[in-house]
């Protein structure tokens, strides 16, 4: 007997449904025609023990008991889904061959593992056990991967980054928020104070942004704009490019700030001539960007529609699992598998049933061309989210079903458009031993493109001028006819916001500060996974760290009290973005699980460490310019990289 175990519900029914009938609908199960059965988890069936598994004096909050490190790690299973592990617990003792039917992530991977070998399986057993990755929800689409079953055991990297994972996530979170509750108690503070290894770094940005906001002085900068005019009467406008003598008089963003020096050069070069130094013109194309993974939907749904990222989850896994419309959505490849191409005609005819606004859309596309999403070598356990070959009638959707699904249709289509192409030209102009430059950028076709929305499209920005500049050839004498001198004021950054905290999140190299650091990161290192973004964001409002402002994201005050109380190591993203990159690592088999562990057990004795010797809870009441004298002090303790 084959035993097909299941995430959760739905998939096992789907799967059942494409398997020998007549059907024999059990407790917890589905026996098919030829003995073979599907059961299914109800998400994680198992949980990490509480500390008090492995001590009952643990069951107290102590300070002595404190850091809490197992030495053989316990599973307990969760008291609501103790029936249904039962069941599955009976049926792979039965069993003679086991199907992995995880969702096609790492939790997924583990979800089921855990489960096989918590029930005590022997290690042949385990070892001939199968993996099914599904990705599509449509009949014709399970069929396909269960006729393409893997080696569960070749899976063992990836199941392995998750034992890591949540071995981390409990080490931390259980001692650090521990300790804190300890320390804030005796501040005077009775609540608990949750810290975890993501939640807090995602805080700290938040609160950080805040105060930078709140602390930031705007200054005024100047730009000098010229007027020249040809031998032909035409004229065009030139921005001075400071020179290098200049940048004693610049700000870190290359922004002329000395308002004398700007009028000496305006004063200087009006009514003067000038030559031009140099005229370049070249045809710019940009490619259709990729289809989407979860972090990228979720940033540009929140851009149009204003959903927040747990909101756009929810969708889509309607969209996944009821509607049957999309593929599997927590995946954060943006690329596909070439042997999907063959779908594109019944992909795009979907699409029409489902929006009839797109039908012309789908008619200008050209499905021959094969853009750089497909791509093999880019695809491992699942692949981009796209549209699926099923459609239907769009009442049948909700209106945030409904928008999300055309978000994603949109970037399907793109993939068969043309690149957006746009004409750049530059003039550089010299007068009075001054280098001035025209720039001009004009579009030549709109290409994918004319897909978006066209409130939204980019090539309506202002970059993209409708002034043309004139013909003029290198040597040309011009003359300076006119002159202005712009005042502006630097800007504070913008308060986070669901896609602004996002993005943060999935690209976070660009907040990381420690070079070293920074170097092992690629661009799309994040915090938490695209599966558990949308979780963490949501729990810090759920804690009262975060509060909402219209879309503006800002940090309580008790969010801000925590973060500015912590070691500056615990509420930077630095860390914890080290130890994502060790974690992918893993799945990847560049490093093993006691590379990552070990560090990560003695890092936390330094952490304890720190906590205990730093001044706790003491910013009840403080006013900003109190926050900002105490933030400089706490910052300045030189505990920060000693070990006890």
């Amino acid at each position: 007997m084959i035993l097909y175990i299941a995430e959760k519900p739905s998939v096992g029914r789907a799967v059942a449904d494409v398997l020998s009938k007549p059907h024999q609908k059990g407790d917890g199960f589905i026996r098919t025609a030829n003995g073979d059965v599907v059961t299914w988890c109800i998400g994680h069936l198992l949980e990490q023990a509480e500390p008090d598994a492995y001590n009952p004096e643990f069951k107290k909050w102590r300070r002595e008991h404190l850091p809490i490190v197992p030495v053989k790690w316990k599973h307990s299973v969760k008291p609501a889904t103790q029936k249904q592990f039962k069941v599955i617990k009976k049926l792979i003792n039965e069993a003679d061959v086991l199907v992995n039917m995880g969702d096609p992530d790492r939790v997924g991977q583990i979800l089921v593992d855990e489960i096989i070998n918590y029930c005590g399986v022997p290690k042949e057993k385990r070892e001939a056990a199968k993996r099914c990755l599904i990705n599509d929800m449509n009949a014709d689409a399970i069929l396909r991967a269960l006729n393409d079953l893997r080696r569960n055991i070749d899976f063992i990297p990836l199941a392995t980054s998750a034992l890591a994972r949540a071995r981390a996530d409990w080490l931390y979170g259980i001692n650090m928020t521990r300790l804190c509750t300890l320390r804030g108690q005796s501040s005077g503070y009775n609540g608990v104070l949750s810290v975890g290894r993501v939640q807090t770094p995602v805080l700290g940005l938040v609160v950080n942004r805040d105060l930078e906001i709140e602390n930031f002085v705007s200054k005024p900068f100047y730009d000098v704009f010229i007027d020249f005019k040809t031998d032909k009467n035409q004229v065009y406008t030139a921005k001075w490019k400071p020179s290098s003598a200049c940048e004693p008089y610049m700000d870190e963003e290359g922004r002329l700030v000395l308002k004398k020096l700007a009028e000496t050069v305006l004063k200087k070069v009006t009514g003067q001539s000038g030559t031009v130094l140099a005229v370049t013109e070249e045809r710019a194309k940009q490619a259709s960007p990729l289809p989407y993974n979860l972090s990228a939907l979720q940033i540009d749904a929140s851009r149009r529609f204003n959903l927040n990222a747990q909101r756009t989850l929810d969708v889509c896994q309607q969209l996944y699992e009821k509607h049957k419309l999309i593929t599997y959505p927590r995946s954060d490849c943006r690329y596909l598998p070439s042997g999907h191409f063959g779908d594109t005609q019944r992909v795009t005819q979907a699409i029409t049933k489902t929006v009839p606004g797109l039908t012309e859309a789908v008619g200008i596309a050209d499905l021959s061309v094969k853009s750089k999403a497909w791509n093999d070598d880019k695809v491992s356990a699942h692949h981009a989210i796209v549209p699926t070959s099923r459609g239907v009638d769009i009442s049948r959707l909700s209106l945030d079903e409904q928008n999300v699904y055309e978000l994603l249709a949109r970037q399907y289509l793109m993939q068969f458009y043309p690149p957006f192409q746009y004409q750049e030209k530059q003039i550089d102009t010299e007068v009075g031993g001054g280098l001035f430059i025209s720039r001009q950028k004009e579009v030549v076709d709109k290409g994918w493109k004319a897909l978006l929305p066209e409130r939204k499209s980019s090539y309506e920005d202002p970059e993209f001028s409708a002034v043309r500049l004139p013909d003029v050839i290198k040597g040309e004498a011009v003359l300076c006819v006119d002159g202005r001198l712009d005042e502006k004021q630097t800007s504070p950054p913008r308060h986070f916001t669901d896609a602004s905290l996002l993005s943060a999140m999935t690209g976070i190299a660009r907040y990381v500060t420690d070079r070293a650091i920074k170097k092992v990161l690629r661009d799309t290192d994040g915090l938490g996974t695209e599966a558990t973004r949308a979780g963490i964001i949501e729990l810090l409002f759920k804690r009262d760290y975060l509060t909402k402002k219209g879309k503006e994201i800002h940090a309580t005050d008790i969010g801000r009290r925590l973060i500015l109380s912590l070691p500056e190591a615990m509420t930077k993203p630095d860390m914890t973005a080290h130890w994502e990159s060790q974690l992918e690592a893993i799945s990847e088999k560049k490093i093993k699980y006691g590379q990552f562990m070990q560090p990560m057990v003695e890092g936390l004795h330094v952490f304890i460490y720190q906590v205990d010797n730093i001044h706790f809870g003491g910013l009840k009441g403080l006013g900003k310019a109190s926050y900002k004298k105490l933030t400089t002090k706490i910052r300045k303790k030189d505990i920060f990289n000693k070990k006890p």
